[in-house]
């Protein structure tokens, strides 16, 4: 299966704005292809946050136009042996480096290709150890999007690096999940999908313990309950999230990443 690009290259990185480092890979993917149109998806991902990575790209890329070229550069591993890949999928291309980031995207859609970028023709001449979103992420998603086969590229690759996800476990009366994902706004994303909870049967009474809250309702809106109360929601990804009302459910709960969420049946 081939598919063509649509002129949309997507960055994620977690370069942060403070610095040049954004601008020169736009700079190297316009002087390849001055018709491209580039898309800042977010350069806020903590440093080094593979985990995080993963959840974002997998909450992005569905929105954007078949052939969109996903360029994600959270790359702790820069500089050492590990690989550039380029993963075509049924919508989309992403270019990053194969160090999970893609774990959440490849259990979800289906993959059709995954090569590596080995051939330096797609780099710019001097690559640099510290430095591959310009050095390489960012040409070779110009080069991609000029048309250049996955197959120029280089060798095939059959053992994408998956990063251990954490999977609710669910028995008769309770299930018992995690947060994946803490946002700008505190709100604690869930892995609770609402498939999931739909399966699970809730319509005889229910609690989610979340920390020290418990939650015995699901929202519709954040204001249905009260200011600085905790909540919990339906979130636009489609994951339960615990919430505050007006506050950080991260910061008065004491929750992070991994910890666990709760709901039993009453």
């Amino acid at each position: 299966m081939h598919l063509d690009s649509c002129g949309v290259i997507t960055l994620m990185t977690d370069f942060g704005t403070n610095d040049h480092f954004v601008g020169v890979m736009k700079g190297v993917i316009l002087n390849i292809n001055p018709k491209i149109q580039i898309v800042d998806i977010t350069h806020a991902v903590p440093p080094q946050d593979v985990h995080g990575a993963a959840f974002l790209i997998d909450s992005t890329y569905r929105y954007f136009p078949d052939g969109t070229i996903h360029v994600v550069v959270v790359d702790p591993g820069v500089g050492s042996q590990r690989r550039v890949i380029v993963c075509q999928t049924d919508t989309a291309y992403f270019v990053c480096p194969d160090n999970g980031v893609l774990s959440y995207v490849i259990s979800e859609d289906t993959v059709h290709r995954v090569v590596e970028l080995g051939n330096p023709d797609y780099w710019l001449s001097e690559v640099s150890n510290t430095f591959h979103g310009r050095d390489i992420f960012a040409p070779a998603a110009a080069h991609l999007s000029r048309g250049i086969s996955l197959s120029q590229y280089g060798d095939a690759v059959n053992n994408v690096v998956r990063l251990p996800v954490h999977i609710p476990q669910v028995t008769n009366t309770t299930i018992v999940g995690s947060v994946i994902w803490v946002d700008h706004f505190g709100n604690l994303i869930t892995n609770l999908t609402s498939d999931m909870l739909k399966s699970f049967g809730m319509d005889h009474g229910f609690v989610i313990r979340a920390g020290s809250a418990e939650i015995s309702r699901l929202n519709r809106a954040y204001a249905e309950s009260k200011i600085g109360e905790c909540l919990a929601i339906m979130g636009s990804s489609g994951y339960l999230e615990i919430s505050v009302n007006h506050g950080s459910a991260a910061r008065v709960l004491g929750l992070k990443r991994n910890d666990a969420i709760e709901i039993h049946k009453i």
